[in-house]
């Protein structure tokens, strides 16, 4: 599969509203789009690193650094790529930068399954006709704004409701929205703001018959998790600590989560992805797939890699129109009673929108890549 032009886009979109969690407020999104062009198609990969490195290290200026001397010349300066399985041993020499690595692989997977004019989702292996969908809610002004928002939610029929927490803003909401709504599936997302100095307000919440606690502790840790996971009921799930298959079994190894997150830019792409599925399913963990404010490009790649069959759990892969006044795919995706259904056109299965993709570019530029040194 030969590789004519490689483009990159920086974009910004502006959120419907404020998305506010332990990390601060969200207005917009600037982020990264990369286009593989072959002579028939076009691959698309998006990139979820943010302007600043507040959920990573890596932004989108790192990510267009790595791109431009690194990655690209690498996947350029191979010729005899046969599957895009290839691309994780292609970039292995690279350290971390995993955001970078997933949006030019996701790119590639994307341009492969349209050169073989099959589905993304049947690509990497995908079962699932359709995929049940939940949605993640930003820390609110009060109660009683939260409880306006869950009820909309619910009324669309969205399959779990995911709650931001942050320390001052915890028990009392979750609380006050399990006993406005005492039988949805409800889970809180912490984004690493406790430590274990806060057991006791983990022992409370299991009252609350959570689904799940995502990353109530340090980012990078994964022994802390283990010891407030052997003091309470309620299951951890392990998010911004799973960079890797390898992160997986250590955190699985010291019981450290019962479920597990994954994001396909955290953990370097879906090559990766499909590896923690298979061992977190031969282990009995269950997973399903984080979202990071994607546009529809994005997206679509995570409706993909949710076919799998072990993301038996509903994902943070919520309708376009959750986020944005308007997505820059057509169409746009879209939630019927809380399930999505798989596309069965080639690809991503989603057309970019030429001229919304136009309309919120703020700069694009093609890239020639250098030679690399071995």
């Amino acid at each position: 599969m030969e590789i004519n032009k490689v483009v990159l886009r920086k974009m910004n979109l502006e959120l419907k509203s404020p998305f506010q969690t332990s990390f601060g407020v969200q207005k917009e999104r600037d982020f990264m789009i990369i286009e593989l062009h072959s002579d028939n198609h076009i691959g698309y990969g998006e990139c979820v690193a943010s302007a600043k490195p507040l959920y990573s290290e890596e932004t989108v200026g790192t990510v267009e650094l790595m791109l431009e001397e690194f990655l690209i010349p690498a996947l350029m300066n191979k010729k005899d790529i046969k599957h895009p399985d290839e691309l994780s041993e292609i970039f292995k020499p690279f350290r971390r930068n995993n955001m970078a690595k997933a949006a030019l692989e996701g790119a590639y997977w994307d341009l492969f399954a349209k050169e073989n004019n099959i589905p993304l989702y049947k690509a990497l292996g995908g079962t699932k006709s359709e995929i049940e969908v939940g949605v993640s809610i930003g820390i609110q002004k009060s109660l009683e704004d939260l409880i306006k928002v869950v009820e909309g939610f619910v009324d669309e029929g969205y399959k779990r409701i995911k709650l931001k927490i942050q320390p001052g803003y915890d028990l009392d909401i979750l609380e006050g929205i399990r006993k406005q709504f005492p039988n949805i599936d409800m889970m809180a997302d912490a984004n690493s703001a406790y430590t274990l100095e806060d057991i006791d307000l983990f022992k409370k919440m299991d009252n609350l018959n959570l689904m799940m606690i995502e990353q109530p502790l340090a980012h990078d840790d994964i022994i802390d998790h283990s010891k407030l996971q052997n003091e309470i009921k309620s299951s951890i799930c392990l998010d911004e600590s799973i960079h890797s298959l390898e992160d997986a079994k250590k955190a699985i190894e010291l019981e450290s989560c019962k479920i597990i997150n994954i994001k396909i830019g955290r953990v370097g792409g879906l090559t990766e992805a499909k590896k923690i599925h298979n061992y977190c399913e031969s282990k009995g963990i269950p997973v399903w797939c984080g979202g990071m404010l994607e546009s529809g490009i994005g997206r679509a790649h995570n409706i993909a890699i949710s076919s799998l069959p072990n993301f038996t759990l509903p994902g943070d892969t919520a309708a376009s129109s959750r986020y944005w006044n308007e997505d820059i795919i057509s169409p746009e995706v879209t939630v019927q009673n809380g399930t999505i259904q798989l596309p069965s056109s080639a690809g991503i299965g989603y057309e970019p929108n030429d001229t919304l993709m136009d309309k919120y570019t703020t700069s694009i530029k093609e890239v020639f890549p250098k030679k690399i040194l071995s």
